[in-house]
This record gives structure tokens, sequence and C-alpha cells, in this order.
């Protein structure tokens, strides 16, 4: 345990201060709020809880936070786009204290979200649970990506494989890969120490996606709805710890109910 004590301890103060955010952010996720004012009051938030956003200028990226809506799979740009009722965005923080980083996503419904998009959603943040309830020394690599895999597929949706989670400490992405696909008994094993996120990408339709030509953007090729959740976390001596829980108790939309 004295190997990665203060890893852990530093690591629970970002993840913290991530999940806070994301918690904070929740009462203004709603009609008629742009995605640039959430990148903002993410920004300050952060600031002002002693952090820095970590998405913020990484290889040029221009916003604090990323704000992916319906079909978009991952790391798109908060605009001037306007929520509006029926959307769906997952919001992602990556706060960094100290050197120490917390990434983490929620998904968000914006008024009356269509039922097809509640159950991509529920399957999502469901997938991501189910892995993280596997993670012990001993487990592999692949026993992640079976358990996000085969829950998923089994509900009709299909998992994005061209993103993946990844390893995380004073380091905002380091090895090993976490693949969301995957299967039983692959892959490097499970140590204690290892701290990593799990951030399934889930879509109603095909798995395929593309890159807009900001460079960043990610889109379903299909136009299908896309889901996510993310958590960061760390293997100790006979499970995990998440580093990136909500303070406020909140886990999947509906959240304030």
């Amino acid at each position: 345990m004295t190997d990665y004590k203060e890893k852990f301890e530093k690591m629970r103060v970002a993840g913290k201060i991530a999940s806070k955010t994301l918690d904070m952010l929740t009462d203004y996720i709603k009609p008629g709020v742009s995605t640039d004012k959430i990148d903002k009051l993410g920004y300050e938030f952060i600031k002002d809880n002693g952090g820095y956003s970590a998405p913020l200028f990484y290889r040029g990226f221009e916003k604090s936070l990323c704000t992916s809506l319906n079909h978009v799979v991952c790391h798109g740009i908060p605009s001037n786009r306007v929520l509006e009722d029926g959307d769906a965005v997952n919001v992602d923080v990556t706060a960094v204290v100290d050197n120490y980083y917390g990434d983490t996503s929620r998904m968000y419904e914006i008024g009356n979200v269509p039922v097809k998009a509640k159950n991509l959603i529920e399957a999502t943040y469901d997938s991501l649970m189910k892995a993280i309830s596997i993670l012990q020394p001993g487990k592999k690599l692949g026993d992640i990506g079976f358990e996000i895999q085969s829950y998923v597929e089994s509900k009709g949706y299909s998992v994005v494989r061209d993103f993946c989670g990844h390893g995380i400490s004073n380091v905002f992405h380091e090895p090993p890969n976490i693949l969301h696909y995957g299967s039983k008994n692959t892959g490097k094993e499970l140590t204690p120490g290892m701290t990593f996120t799990i951030e399934p990408m889930i879509n109603y339709g095909k798995y395929d996606t593309k890159v807009l030509n900001d460079g960043w953007t990610a889109v379903t090729k299909d136009k299908s709805l896309s889901a996510q959740f993310e958590h960061t976390v760390g293997i100790t001596e006979d499970s995990c710890e998440i580093f990136t829980e909500s303070v406020k108790g909140y886990t999947r939309p509906p959240y304030n109910k």
C-alpha cells in the first residue's frame, strides 16, 4: 500500500474536484443554455477550487471541457450551440491538482428526451459500473472490455472501437489503453496501484465513427445517438477505488429529482 498511497491521495483530490464540477454544472445544464456557458462555468469552478482544466490548450484544444451532443461520440467543442429540449449531452471534465489528474464524464438529459435515448444512456452507465464491479488484482484488461461489450451488445447497441480509456496519474494520458471491448482473461493483468479511466462510448447504431474537420469532434458515421460515462479508478490490494464519484450522490440522469 505504501508504494501508491501518496498517488491515491492526490488523485482523490483531483477526482473530487472533477466530480464536484459536474455536480455544480447539473443545475445549469438545461434548455436555453449554451455549451460555451457550461464551459466557462466549469473553468471558473475548477480554478476557484485550486485546480486547472487539463483539456485547455491540450494539443491545441481551446476549451476547458468537452460537450458532446446527441450523435457526437466524444471531444465535442463547446460553442454558442444552445441546449434544446430532447438533447442528450455528455460533459467531460478533467481537473489537475498538484500535477495529478481526475477525469470523469456524465450524460445529461435536456427536457423531454426520447425513450430510445434514455435507454441508451441507462445501458451505458450500467456497462461502466459492471466493468468497475469486477476490478481487483489478478483480473485482466480484456475482462473490462468483455463486461462492457457483452452487456451492451445484448441490448442491441455497439461499442466504439476508435477511442478508449487510458492510464492516468501525474500524466493525462499514459499506458495502458483500456479498450471497451475484448475477451476474458486477455491483456495486461491488474495490479495494486494501477490508475486508469474507464469511459465506454456506446452507440445506438453501428460503432463506426469519424472525426470532423475541426480535428476533434468525433461523431457516429450513421448519425445514430451515442452515450458515454467515465470514472477514474485505482486498483487496491483487493478491489478498486473510484476517485470521481459524485459528492452529491449523482449517478445517472435524471439528477436532482
